[in-house]
């Protein structure tokens, strides 16, 4: 028996960075998704396929007098992606009481480190597939706890946002509180085709996190100004989410990419795919995420077809999606 579990990855629509100051974001999940099939052995080992993640093979052995797994590889190092899947493997026969040897495969339809949330997902959807494999069941809430603990382990430190999305699916409208965030699911009135393009990353989100604070000390006015203005932007777009009006959406897109662009995280490659997307008929294009290259989207009815070619040739690489998509799914192949 097999178990195949897919969770989506995730773009930001509004609100990345400022989120960081206590302005609200949006992210959604999208039709790009990821999958990890497990099949239970009958010894006590675990085996990762991961050729979509440019893993060739690994083998993990469990040591069954601490209940901790170790990593073997040729490579003398944890591999990031397959960290999250070990740790998830860990956490989750921990949580179950029962800790079985399985084969692992793992496919994507997104690539590895461009902010789509890939972590998150593959964490989201191990968990899922090995515990239904062992025959437990979970909720969604504990799944989106446990992952969230799978990446709190391997990061160091992690928003729930991520997992929570890949878990639960849809759009997430999230406002910090010095408690715990408001999160409040929109049920949108329109389809919102997007058309994501993706560069190589230069700096890492916590470089560029940083970047923003330096100068924010340095021009605290006028960057506190941007920080307020995007979160204004990221709550009209809630509203022409919500009444689905697709060309303020677009209008705000524009908007939020300028604000972005203007506290120095875009790159000449990102802003290049945007306007290039724009000239094809997107009705609104911006980075998501962190910046510093990795992905932007663009809002295309009717043109993705055009959109896409254009960030091709600008030389980007374009992935269709839709947007709002559902969470992490399980199916049982026999």
């Amino acid at each position: 028996m097999h178990v195949i579990a897919s969770a989506p990855g995730k773009v930001t629509l509004f609100g990345e960075h400022a989120i960081v100051y206590g302005e609200p974001a949006i992210v959604t999940a999208i039709s790009r998704r990821l999958y990890v099939k497990t099949s239970l052995r009958s010894d006590k080992n675990l085996k990762i396929a991961a050729m979509d993640l440019k893993i060739p093979g690994i083998i993990l052995t469990f040591i069954s007098d601490t209940g901790e797994l170790t990593l073997e590889t040729d490579y003398g190092r944890v591999v990031s992606a397959v960290s999250y899947i070990k740790k998830a493997v860990e956490l989750t026969a921990n949580h179950v009481g029962e800790m079985k040897g399985a084969n692992i495969e793992v496919r994507s339809t997104m690539p590895v480190g461009a902010g789509l949330g890939t972590s998150a997902a593959v964490a989201v959807a191990t968990i899922a597939s090995y515990a239904y494999a062992l025959g437990y069941e979970l909720t969604p809430k504990e799944i989106a706890k446990l992952g969230h603990r799978t990446e709190l382990e391997v990061q160091g430190a992690a928003s729930p946002m991520d997992t929570s999305i890949a878990t639960y699916g849809g759009t997430l409208y999230i406002k910090p509180r010095p408690d715990e965030p408001l999160i409040e699911h929109l049920k949108l009135k329109n389809e919102y085709p997007i058309v994501i393009g993706y560069v190589e990353r230069k700096s890492t989100t916590k470089e560029l996190v940083a970047k923003v604070k330096k100068l924010k000390d340095k021009r605290e006015e006028v960057i506190s100004t941007i920080i307020k203005l995007i979160g204004k932007v990221t709550d009209e777009a809630r509203e022409a989410l919500l009444e689905g009006n697709i060309i303020e959406v677009g209008e705000l897109m524009n908007i939020n990419h300028g604000l972005l662009d203007a506290l120095g995280v875009s790159t000449k490659e990102l802003n290049d795919l945007v306007y290039a997307a724009r000239q094809a008929g997107a009705l609104g294009s911006k980075l998501t995420g962190a910046g510093g290259g990795g992905c932007m989207i663009a809002l295309a009815p009717g043109r993705v077809a055009e959109v896409s070619t254009a960030i091709r040739i600008i030389g980007g690489t374009p992935m269709d999606a839709r947007i709002s998509a559902k969470g992490v799914t399980v199916e049982i192949q026999k």
